[in-house]
């Protein structure tokens, strides 16, 4: 425990102590320098992903213009374009004046004596300003130096991307081949192997292993520094000997089911942020671009050259002869961790990219229907009475349908709507997924919510005169946080089967981007076959990522409510709040 004053800041605790901060970061400094250059690469490809949201979103709002004005003629469509517009920006006005402005506007500018309501005001003026640089955005010649601004900036981090990483298939390729006898001068071979082409002329599969073991380590490494990183604020820079948050981590560290969740989801985690490198073939040469990239490989004595598209014909799995199989080498020298596809695509490849478009639309759908749960919650505990009864019966009526029929038919219904196109459906999944999930979580962060609203403390919030928008965030959201983290892992398992589902019915993510969900589909009709392995492991991959999310909930459940081991209701809100 740090020995500086309990009254001061974190910062002014750590410059009063910064040997032990200081060597955190340089072990984080040292374990970030080998992935520099994957760090930019992915913060292109993030750049990348402004251009479709960005295109999608004005196909959006030319359709909704042309179909007011088309539906209600020149006067009412106007009208509602202003309404559709006002709805808009007060949405992103709350967003951002919840997340990006922590001060009061009308304090700091000394306006608390003017007649209106201190928070109509300030969502006036942020509103205001979000409207003027939206007209000018997409009015002004402004938009467009922006979009110049964010190319040039692309181009400048892709300079980086170019660099040395570790963990990448330049340092480690996987690909080569056996040259034939007396060509070795041609086709010169490794260090410790006959290969060529491959690191240190081991053999493929060898390599691809190697690989894998060390992206793994090394995400595993970063877990032990962030959690040495914890003990090292808790030793030297935490005032409190003891917090809730102890507890927690005590009642978790015994929770073996919850532990084998965090293992699955650190491993889900690590295949979605490392899918490169992971794979033994990059998904650009095996499954977007396959007839733009050559593969040598020998046969009868010669070495001879192909495409991955013509491979992949030559590589089918589709029961019978025609079939490569787990741990399988094809006939070009490929090696396929666990098969290929009734394509010839490699199965593992499709997997480590389709868990990418699982994750996003799982963390997107469940930050935004998590945001609205917690919002109406505080909401609701607040004012209680009309309010409480209102979203009452709105979640009733949305728990009411059964999701997935909903699912599918929201999804059918806007296959042909221009917001289907962004990034291959994804956007519509989560909007969806947000739409409906939302009832569920605040039903089960509602009970939280009145139990702290309660509180002596809250009604000296209200007696003091305190804003109601200050007294929920400052006194009530923090107590609210633990059980939304719990119902929120919980209810991610549950959006990636769902997606799953989608796409093994063929809707969702449009190919041929991968999805698990697609390849349970493909690979049905070869269950019974010696490909087997298309269905399956997909199937099987399925099912432990969203067993492990679920016991990975249950842990933190368990850990957060100490109701679980017979304590009172007053340490079960305070372990909400953590510490």
């Amino acid at each position: 425990m740090s020995e500086s004053p309990d009254n001061s800041t974190i910062r002014e605790r750590i410059l009063a102590h910064p040997e032990p901060a200081m060597i955190w970061l340089a072990g984080a400094f040292l374990l970030f320098l080998p992935q520099t250059s994957a760090f930019f690469e992915t913060l292109v490809l993030w750049g990348d992903m402004v251009n479709p949201f960005t295109t999608g979103s004005l196909e959006i709002m030319s359709w909704y213009v042309d179909t007011m004005i088309g539906t209600l003629g020149t006067a009412g469509g106007y009208f509602m374009i202003a309404v559709g517009g006002l709805v808009l920006v007060s949405i992103v006005t709350v967003l951002v004046k919840a997340f990006f402005i922590p001060f009061s506007i009308v304090e700091t500018f000394g306006w608390e004596d003017l007649p209106v309501s201190a928070d109509l005001l300030e969502r006036t003026i942020v509103g205001s300003v979000i409207g003027v640089i939206g007209v000018l955005l997409v009015f002004s010649p402004l938009g467009s130096a922006l979009q110049s601004l964010f190319a040039l900036l692309a181009d400048f981090a892709s300079v980086f991307t170019d660099q040395w990483t570790l963990l990448s298939r330049d340092v480690m390729p996987n690909q080569g081949f056996q040259p034939p006898a007396g060509a070795t001068d041609q086709y010169p071979t490794g260090a410790l192997g006959p290969y060529h082409g491959t690191f240190l002329g081991l053999e493929p599969a060898v390599v691809w292993a190697f690989r894998v073991l060390l992206v793994y380590l090394y995400a595993f490494l970063w877990i032990g520094w962030a959690w040495f990183g914890y003990k090292t604020f808790r030793r030297h820079y935490r005032y409190a000997d003891w917090t809730p948050r102890d507890d927690m981590i005590d009642r978790f560290s015994t929770h073996r089911w919850g532990q084998f969740g965090f293992v699955v989801v650190a491993m889900f985690l690590t295949m979605a942020i490392f899918a490169p490198p992971l794979g033994p073939v990059t998904a650009q040469e095996n499954i977007q671009e396959p007839y733009s990239y050559q593969v040598n490989y020998t046969e009868n004595g010669t070495v001879k050259n192909i495409s991955h598209g013509g491979a992949n014909a030559g590589s089918l799995s589709q029961g019978g002869d025609r079939n490569v199989g787990v741990l399988q080498y094809d006939d070009f020298g490929r090696f396929h961790p666990i098969g290929t596809t009734t394509n010839g695509k490699d199965l593992w490849t499709f997997m480590t990219m389709g868990s990418r478009v699982s994750l996003f639309i799982g963390l997107l759908a469940i930050v935004g229907s998590g945001f609205i749960a917690a919002s109406l919650a505080l909401v609701t505990a607040y004012y209680k009475g009309l309010t409480d009864l209102a979203v009452v019966v709105l979640s009733d009526g949305i728990q009411a349908m059964p999701a997935l029929l909903v699912l599918i038919l929201l999804n059918t219904v806007l296959a042909g709507h221009p917001i289907s196109q962004v990034y291959n459906g994804a956007l519509v999944l989560v909007l969806i997924f947000i739409a409906i999930g939302w009832a569920g979580l605040w039903r089960a962060l509602r009970g939280p919510a009145l139990q702290v609203s309660e509180q002596e403390w809250i009604d000296a919030a209200k007696s003091y005169g305190q804003r109601p928008t200050t007294t929920m965030k400052k006194h009530m959201a923090p107590y609210i946080l633990g059980y939304l983290l719990v119902y929120a892992s919980l209810n991610l398992g549950g959006i990636i089967i769902s997606v799953a589902a989608l796409s093994f019915l063929g809707l969702g993510i449009t190919p041929p981007v991968p999805e698990w969900g697609r390849m349970v589909n493909s690979g049905q009709p070869y269950v019974a076959s010696f490909s087997w392995h298309i269905a399956t492991v997909p199937g099987i991959m399925v099912v432990l990522v969203v067993t492990g999310f679920n016991a990975f909930g249950d842990g933190i459940r368990d850990a957060i409510d100490p109701q679980s081991d017979g304590a009172s209701t007053d340490e079960a809100a305070a372990a909400g709040g953590g510490g």
